[in-house]
C-alpha cells in the first residue's frame, strides 16, 4: 500500500513525500517536485517489488556488506585464488567500502581504475627495530594489474546481481578497461643459458628444479610440487592431475635428459616417510615444498644474469621449442594452454619455420 504526502517547503514550492508499505518487504520511500512523478514511481516499484525485481537493498547494504557476504559464500572459497582475490578486495573495501552500493556506479568504479592506474607500488622494508612497514617506491601497476583489481570487484558485483538481489546491474560491466601490454618474453639466449645452468648447479634442488622446468615447461607450482606418485621412472612421464594446474586440466610432462637422471638417483635415496620430491624443511607443513628463491638469485648474480623471474624458465622452454620448429598448436598442448593466444607471443621467433612452410607450399603446387 503506498501514501503520498504533500509538502509545502519553506521557499514556497511544493514536494510530494511516498511512502510504499507492501507485506514482505520493507517499506520504501522517496520525495518528488511534481505529483506525476511520484505516481508513476510508486506504480513501478510497487510492479517490481511483486515481480522480484526490486532493488531496494541497494541503498540499505554497503559495499563492504556484499563483499562479505561474497567472501563467505562457497563460490568465492572454492577458488584457488581465493586469496589473492581477497587482497584485491580489501582494496576496494578501504576506498569505497563505506558507499551504498547505489552509491557504486560506473563513475566511481572508473574513479577507483584511475587510482589503481596511477598509484605507486609499494614494498615490505624491515626497520633497523625489527618492525615490517610498507614503504613507496617508484612503480606503478600495469593495466593488467588494475584489470585483475577489476575482474574482483566484478566477480563481488555479478554475485550481488545473481544471488542476492541487492543490486539490479553490475557497474564495472560499464567501465572501460586499461589496455594490457602484450606479454613479457624473456628467455636465456644460447650464452646466457650454460652460464646460468653451471651457478645453478651448486645447488642440487636448484639445479633439478631448473632443468625440469626448463624440459617441460611447467610452471613453478607444478614443478615444485611434484610428488613421487605422479612420477614413472619406467616411461619418463610425470602426470599433473586434474585439478592441480592453473587450469584445471591434467597434463603428462615429459622427463628426459639429465633431469631425468637426476630424478632416478634421487629416487634412490628418497625418504619414504616424505611423498614430496622438493620436501622443505622438516619444521614445514607437509603441503609445502622448499623455497629456492635465495639460491636462484645468487645463481643470477654470480651468471651475470638480470631481468629474469622463474616464470622465464618457462619462457625459455617455449622459445626454444619454437625455434626448432615445433608448432604453435603442439607448444600449447605441451605447455597447458587452452587457446593459442599465449602461444602467439612467440611466433616472431621462427621466421625460419615461416620460409619452411612457404617453400613446402609451393613444392606442393608445383611452383618452386
Amino acid at each position: 500500500m503506498a501514501s503520498i504526502e504533500k509538502r509545502k517547503l519553506d521557499d514556497g514550492t511544493t514536494s510530494y513525500r511516498v511512502k510504499i508499505r507492501l507485506k514482505g518487504y520493507p517499506p520504501e520511500s522517496a520525495t518528488f517536485a511534481r505529483l506525476t512523478d511520484a505516481r508513476e514511481w510508486v506504480q513501478k516499484t510497487e510492479a517490481d517489488m511483486k515481480a522480484g525485481r526490486h532493488f531496494g537493498a541497494s541503498k540499505r547494504h554497503t559495499l563492504n556488506e556484499l563483499i562479505d557476504s561474497y567472501e563467505k559464500s562457497a563460490q568465492h572459497n572454492e577458488l584457488k585464488s581465493a586469496a589473492e582475490m581477497r587482497t584485491r578486495l580489501d582494496w576496494w573495501r578501504k576506498h569505497y567500502g563505506e558507499k551504498l552500493l547505489q552509491d557504486i556506479t560506473p563513475a566511481v568504479v572508473a574513479q577507483g581504475r584511475d587510482t589503481l592506474n596511477n598509484e605507486c607500488l609499494t614494498v615490505r622494508k624491515r626497520g633497523g627495530d625489527g618492525s615490517v612497514s610498507r614503504v613507496p617506491i617508484e612503480k606503478k601497476r600495469s593495466g593488467a594489474t588494475t584489470n585483475r583489481f577489476l575482474a574482483a570487484l566484478s566477480t563481488a558485483c555479478a554475485y550481488g546481481v545473481k544471488e542476492l538481489n541487492w543490486i539490479e546491474r553490475n557497474p564495472v560491466e560499464r567501465v572501460a578497461k586499461p589496455k594490457e601490454n602484450k606479454g613479457r618474453v624473456r628467455f636465456l639466449d644460447d650464452t646466457e643459458l650454460p652460464r646460468f645452468l653451471t651457478a645453478c648447479r651448486k645447488h642440487p634442488d636448484l639445479y633439478l628444479a631448473v632443468l625440469l622446468s626448463l624440459t617441460t615447461g611447467g610452471r613453478q607450482s607444478e614443478i615444485m610440487g611434484l610428488r613421487w606418485g605422479q612420477i614413472d621412472l619406467k616411461t619418463g612421464r610425470a602426470t599433473l592431475y586434474a585439478g592441480t594446474t592453473k587450469n584445471d586440466d591434467a597434463r603428462v610432462l615429459p622427463l628426459v635428459g639429465e633431469a631425468f637422471t637426476l630424478l632416478q638417483e634421487r629416487a634412490k635415496v628418497r625418504s619414504l616417510s616424505d611423498d614430496r620430491i622438493f620436501p622443505a624443511t622438516n619444521k614445514a607443513k607437509k603441503t609445502a615444498f622448499i623455497t629456492l628463491r635465495n639460491p636462484f638469485i645468487a645463481a643470477m648474480k654470480e651468471a651475470e644474469i638480470t631481468d629474469f623471474h622463474w616464470h622465464d624458465l618457462r619462457h625459455t622452454c617455449a622459445s626454444y621449442l619454437m625455434m626448432n620448429g615445433v608448432s604453435s598448436l603442439e607448444i600449447s598442448k605441451i605447455l597447458g594452454h587452452r587457446t593459442m593466444a599465449m602461444v602467439s607471443r612467440y611466433a616472431h621467433l621462427a621466421p625460419a619455420r615461416v620460409s619452411d612452410i612457404g617453400n613446402a607450399l609451393a613444392q606442393k603446387m608445383g611452383v618452386a
